[in-house]
């Protein structure tokens, strides 16, 4: 077994992040929402670990202006326990970094202890609560944020994010 490759996300990708996101979250995201936010929204940044070929999880957000916003985080559950979350978030945060946010912010559920340990090893601190805000069970979520950014890398260029459909 190699070592997975992170590296941005891709619409050939679509597919298997779906099923990770079907398989991983109680509310998913559909197959065309991946889509839109690889082909046509310009604020979003998603990043795979890729391994032999194979996506074992993935990790997103949205940049607007010196804000950022983690949207979704998530690992196949064979993949689980090999530090594949924390490397795509600690890429993802050096990204939005490099893009000239000063902070990330995401929300997690209350009863997500491994999810929570995760962020705050990464920098993250809870500052407040969402109450219901998980509507397939009214769970509460804590809204965290990290305001201590990594380095922005000087070397840093970005390659065009916006994929056209007929570039797969």
């Amino acid at each position: 077994m190699s070592e997975p490759v992170i590296r941005f996300m891709r619409l050939k990708d679509v597919d298997q992040v779906a099923e990770i996101e079907q398989a991983t979250f109680a509310r998913p995201w559909s197959r065309e929402s991946f889509r839109q936010e690889v082909t046509r929204n310009a604020v979003a940044r998603y990043l795979v670990a890729e391994e032999d070929g194979k996506i074992l999880g993935y990790a997103g957000a949205w940049i607007i202006l010196d804000e950022s916003h983690i949207t979704n985080i998530a690992v196949r559950e064979e993949a689980r326990g090999r530090g594949i979350g924390k490397k795509l978030t600690a890429e993802l945060l050096q990204v939005l970094s490099n893009l000239g946010a000063s902070y990330a912010t995401l929300e997690v559920r209350v009863s997500n202890l491994r999810a929570q340990n995760l962020y705050k090893s990464l920098g993250f601190v809870s500052v407040g609560k969402r109450k219901r805000y998980y509507e397939d069970n009214n769970e509460d979520a804590f809204l965290m944020v990290c305001e201590h950014m990594p380095e922005v890398d000087p070397d840093y260029t970005e390659e065009p994010w916006i994929e056209k459909e007929d570039e797969q």
